[in-house]
């Protein structure tokens, strides 16, 4: 009786890194090398954890901005209205608090409502009547650039009491610092709207990774009538995508202003490229569908190393920076097609 020989067989296959963890891991790795160099061969500054802190200081409206970005971006869409919606609240804000008698808690209330107002009227257009994201949101930005010039023409700095002690709070990093030259220890700290934007990044990771808005948000990027087959309603997601990068915009905007304390038509100019950008080097795809939160978190940190390392370097010239950032957004657009090209294959 002859035997049947049978090949064993692992019982569990390995599965292949889906493309969003891919992106991931490469702009983490790319960020490592880059700070890594940084601290290698431009000195002691960067290895000072105050300078890794500054950059989330100065960047943290924008890790916000970039957060609320990818979210519209995963779904498909674009919006480009999140700089000068960014400049708008800053300048009603500042007007409420200096001349008209307003209170740190009525300008955040009034930052959430402008946005709330963006957020459903960009929303309702790009979701329900089928308009392009990029002319709702490219008209959204000429309203607002408008706007804030009709509120306020000139810059100004922000004299309200309370709001001056909230800009000039400072949270210190337990057992975090270095040592000056006077051999003085330093503690490290951190301004409020870096905790913001740790907290915004984590609520976010959290949303799109373990709920099912989150699991809708990549269902419609990657294809929208298959997520209609499959029951997903994809005008109310779509809706909701704008509508939470609007009200993000309010929230990194009053970030903004709390970091540079007045009011200006001129604020946050370029922040919504800056914020693409970001977006893209953290691996998340134009074309929707792919995207992570960490990576749009590593992709400001990555933007803002490189201004660091130019600036290191003694090319103070901004054109030096834009080449550097034109550089990166092509390499990782490069990135992205070969993990298209490696999608289609299998």
């Amino acid at each position: 009786m002859e035997k049947e020989i049978t090949l064993n067989k692992p019982l569990l296959k390995r599965r292949p890194m889906s493309d969003t963890n891919l992106l991931l891991a490469i702009t983490i790795v790319v960020f490592a090398f880059m700070y890594l160099c940084a601290i290698i061969f431009l000195g002691a500054g960067f290895k000072k954890p105050q300078t890794f802190f500054n950059m989330l200081n100065e960047n943290a409206s924008l890790v916000i901005l970039s957060c609320g970005l990818s979210l519209v971006m995963i779904t498909g869409g674009i919006d480009i209205s999140v700089g000068t919606l960014t400049a708008l609240i800053c300048m009603s804000c500042a007007v409420n608090l200096d001349f008209k008698g307003g209170s740190v808690g009525s300008a955040i209330l009034l930052a959430l409502t402008i946005g709330a107002c963006f957020g459903l009227v960009q929303g309702y257009l790009v979701a329900y009547l089928d308009i392009q994201p990029f002319i709702v949101t490219l008209a959204g930005m000429f309203f607002a650039k408008g706007m804030t010039t009709i509120v306020n023409s000139t810059q100004f700095n922000v004299e309200n009491e309370a709001f001056v002690k909230l800009v000039e709070t400072r949270i210190y990093v337990p057992g975090v610092g270095s040592v000056n030259k006077l051999g003085k220890w330093i503690p490290a700290y951190v301004e409020i709207g870096a905790v913001v934007a740790i907290i915004v990044v984590i609520l976010l990771f959290v949303v799109l990774r373990w709920t099912k808005l989150g699991r809708n948000f990549y269902a419609v990027g990657g294809n929208q009538q298959s997520a209609n087959m499959l029951g997903i309603n994809v005008r109310q997601t779509k809706f909701l995508a704008h509508f939470i990068c609007s009200m993000l915009a309010a929230v990194g905007a009053f970030v903004y202003f709390l970091h540079v304390g007045s009011g200006s038509p001129s604020h946050a100019d370029g922040a919504e490229m800056n914020a693409i950008a970001s977006s893209i080097i953290g691996g998340t795809m134009l074309t929707g569908g792919v995207g992570n939160i960490a990576g749009t978190f590593f992709g400001v940190l990555s933007l803002a190393t490189i201004k660091n390392i130019v600036s290191s370097l003694g090319l103070d010239e901004a054109w030096w920076t834009n080449i550097t950032v034109a550089f990166m957004i092509c390499l990782f657009l490069v990135i992205q097609s070969v993990v298209l090209s490696r999608k289609r294959r299998s």
